[in-house]
């Protein structure tokens, strides 16, 4: 039994925690869902919904029930979710990687400290430290090989994480979408 004071205690912790209380922490929080767009359904992006549906007909087959294409429907939705997801994150890492002019951001930031410094100093004697950061800032090669692609990666872990769950979320929807679909045909053939 949770005692009086627990429960206030509880209560006063969820209004602490009701997410953001400002007007632009709000329309942030706001366009969380909108960064990659998996979270919206397949069957609500016209779209994707033609691929969904080839998908369940194709596993359906023709000779079949409307029962049986509902159930092939949350395969391939679950399948076109899965390959949303997959493309996102080939996307995340491709697309660096063929940019030959690709910078990490914290190779962008020491660009942009540089700019400050020359801009603050201009004719004047840079100091030995300042000196050895602005020559290394202009002669930096560009990225290649495993070095670039160990950069994209560590710059993108975050989101290849988030992509992650969502990649394990459609496979077991779609796992389950599968054994019910299963089920309910071997149910039919007895």
């Amino acid at each position: 039994m949770t005692s009086d004071q627990q429960r206030r205690a509880n209560q006063a912790n969820a209004k602490a925690s009701t997410g953001p209380k400002t007007r632009a922490g709000k329309e942030r929080a706001a366009q969380n869902a909108l960064r990659h767009g998996l979270s919206i359904p397949v069957s609500g992006d016209p779209a994707l919904s033609p691929h969904a549906e080839a998908i369940a007909r194709k596993i359906a087959g023709p000779d079949t029930t409307p029962q049986a294409l509902e159930r092939a429907r949350r395969i391939g939705e679950a399948q076109v979710d899965l390959n949303r997801v997959r493309a996102r994150r080939m996307a995340l890492v491709a697309d660096p990687l063929g940019d030959p002019n690709y910078q990490p951001v914290s190779v962008l930031k020491h660009s942009v400290r540089l700019m400050g410094l020359v801009a603050r100093i201009k004719g004047l004697a840079l100091p030995a430290s300042d000196a050895e950061m602005f020559e290394s800032g202009i002669n930096r090669k560009p990225l290649e090989g495993l070095e670039k692609l160990a950069m994209i990666l560590q710059e993108g872990a975050s989101e290849l994480a988030r992509l992650d769950r969502y990649e394990r979320r459609a496979l077991s929807r779609r796992k389950s979408a599968i054994r019910e679909f299963d089920a309910a045909r071997a149910l039919t053939r007895l």
